[in-house]
């Protein structure tokens, strides 16, 4: 055979074995792989992502906070809209044709072979008259989807709310997609891979006419949703209902925790919103209004808000004097209407000698300049300087200039001054004095400590110089909470000391010491407190006041902040032991009727704008 009929018979050879090669492929692809199967149905199937229920939220007795409520997303997929009565479609939707082509032109953008969202969140009612109607509009379908609910109509700034994913969150997490919801605020964004649970999908068959026929492949491909954990909250819902009608056209915050546990058991800021205002389309209508408000609703006070503490800062000073060996219970400082330096004056309104004790019921400050004093000048300290550092050692230590929370990410953490701030503002060229400090004795000058710092601050003082991180959560899906939060932390100062300090809180509320809070004594509780008057440079000066209760074995400490309030005395006080009665005897008795009244019809807000809170 000569070599042209070889190369001839070769190139024979080899198409019959592309020719082979391509049978066994096509074989492959058309009856043994089901891939492009599943490619050439698309256009008759439909994916519909199911979408979990989010996890509930109960208070510490299982009264359910929160829950869900179903609610409907109208879907499209462009290239599968057909010609449709669009003015009827509108119609029905309550949307007007503009904003039905702007989603159309939308979801165009987005993608002509993936469905998008149209209308957002219709409700169960308007879904079941829709639903007979929907073979006219081929392309649309309804996505079932769940909208928070709550059994109580309170604790916005703790529970939160729930909105649509943002771009971040997108490139951040693979879960979401455009369209989908996630927690914004407080427990729904701190806990929010808890709560969200998993998504499902399911393909479904569909006719020209868009109605569904069946479940494609007899659902093998089907996946189920997993709905998310339920989380116990160490709230309190009476308490909390409680501690916000007594907070009702005030501006402040109440945080109030178990001393045993760091548990909170009321967590408030005020003014608040209710919370099934910012849920589903609500929240596109109250959200602007909110944030346009002077009175800033949306700002959580009890974590954000930053504020001199004022006199209930004196007992730490106390605590520090003695630690420090600087003075005794026994120490005794002259008041003459005030401490005075030369030309300086620090007023107050007394004209006596006071003992530490003494110095708390009545609040003295000329007595807390003296001790403080002392401490930045103690000869063991090294000098000023190294004094204020060992000052601000045992301040931090009480949780203070720091975030306290692991559960909230908006938290500030106030401010104590660092000595390097002082050298740079204050002895920049000079040596260091005790005198241009002197303000933080009472609790003024630069300090700044925020509502659940102050509150946590009181847990200290009932547990006699130890604390427990607060917290909000007490059990997620009933598995333990963190044990970060189990983890005791003690302060700086030595426990002996604290006793003297806990008699002089008692004797604040009793009307036989002349305590500055003896208007807000409850017969039967030994409630220890200590008032504060924060000055205010932009208007009247804040109320405030700590305190816990009972004096042995304490279950309660809170801290009350009332913006604009004048004096400790006349609302935070009283405030405060009204919420300690309430929790330690689950009413309010006959004799603290008259100061409930008047806390409850008290407003600091607008005088003719009532129930402001509620935001009727």
């Amino acid at each position: 055979m000569d070599s042209y009929a070889k190369r001839k018979y070769i190139i024979v050879l080899i198409f019959i074995l592309v020719g082979i090669a391509y049978v066994f492929k096509l074989f492959e692809l058309q009856v043994i792989d089901a891939t492009y199967k599943q490619t050439a149905t698309k256009n008759v199937l439909r994916e519909v992502v199911e979408y979990p229920s989010r996890g509930l939220i109960y208070d510490r007795n299982g009264e359910l906070l929160v829950s869900n409520q179903a609610a409907y997303d109208l879907m499209a997929t462009p290239r599968e809209i057909g010609v449709f009565d669009t003015v009827q479609l509108c119609q029905l939707l309550s949307i007007s044709k503009r904003e039905m082509d702007n989603a159309l032109n939308k979801a165009k953008k987005y993608s002509r072979y993936k469905p998008s969202i149209v209308v957002k969140q219709i409700s169960p009612e308007k879904y079941a008259l829709l639903q007979e109607k929907m073979y006219k509009y081929p392309g649309f379908y309804f996505q079932i989807r769940t909208l928070r609910s709550y059994g109580y109509n309170f604790a916005a700034h703790v529970l939160g709310y729930v909105g649509e994913v943002n771009q971040r969150a997108l490139r951040n997490d693979a879960y979401y997609r455009s369209g989908d919801y996630y927690g914004i605020t407080g427990i729904e964004k701190s806990y929010e891979k808890e709560l969200r649970g998993d998504k499902g999908a399911s393909f479904l068959l569909v006719d020209v006419h868009n109605r569904v026929k069946g479940s494609y492949e007899k659902g093998r491909l089907d996946t189920s949703a997993v709905k998310g954990k339920d989380i116990v909250t160490t709230l309190d819902a009476k308490l909390q209902e409680y501690a916000e009608q007594l907070m009702q056209n005030k501006a402040g915050s109440v945080v109030a925790i178990e001393p045993s546990t760091g548990e909170i058991l009321a967590f408030l800021s005020a003014p608040a919103y209710r919370p099934e205002d910012l849920v589903g389309r609500k929240r596109g209508e109250n959200y602007p209004k909110f944030l346009a408000d002077t009175l800033r609703p949306l700002t959580n006070r009890a974590i954000q808000g930053q504020y001199p503490p004022g006199s209930i800062f004196k007992m730490l000073n106390g605590l520090i004097g003695l630690h420090e060996k600087v003075i005794t219970p026994r120490t005794k400082f002259m008041c003459n209407h005030g401490y005075h330096v030369g030309t300086f004056t620090q007023g107050c309104h007394h004209n006596q000698e006071f003992s530490l004790t003494a110095s708390i019921s009545q609040s003295c400050n000329a007595y807390y300049a003296y001790t403080f004093r002392r401490i930045l000048e103690a000869k063991h300290l090294g000098g000023v300087k190294q004094g204020y550092e060992r000052w601000r050692e045992h301040v931090v230590s009480f949780g203070f200039s720091k975030k306290l929370s692991e559960e909230f990410n908006e938290e500030l953490k106030g401010f104590v001054p660092t000595s390097d701030y002082y050298q740079r503002r204050v002895f920049p060229y000079s040596k260091w004095r005790a005198l241009p400090l002197i303000s933080l004795a009472i609790g003024q000058g630069e300090l700044q400590t925020t509502p659940i710092q102050m509150a946590n601050y009181a847990a200290i003082l009932a547990n006699r110089g130890f604390y427990y991180k607060p917290h909000i959560v007490k059990a997620i899906a009933d598995s333990k909470i963190s044990d970060v939060f189990m983890k005791k932390h003690f302060t700086t100062i030595d426990s002996i000391h604290f006793e003297k300090v806990v008699e002089g809180m008692e004797d604040v509320l009793s009307y036989a010491r002349h305590g500055t809070a003896f208007n807000s004594y409850i017969p039967g509780i030994s409630i220890c407190g200590k008032t504060g008057t924060a000055e205010n440079p932009h208007g009247a000066d804040h109320s405030t006041f700590i305190a816990f209760a009972p004096r042995e074995n304490p279950t309660i400490a809170l801290a009350v902040y009332v913006e604009n309030g004048k004096w400790g005395n006349l609302y935070a006080s009283k405030i405060a032991s009204l919420i300690v009665e309430k929790y330690i005897n689950g009413e309010i008795q006959e004799s603290s009727k008259r100061i409930e009244t008047e806390m409850f019809n008290s407003n600091l807000l607008y005088s003719n704008k009532p129930n402001y809170i509620k935001y009727k």
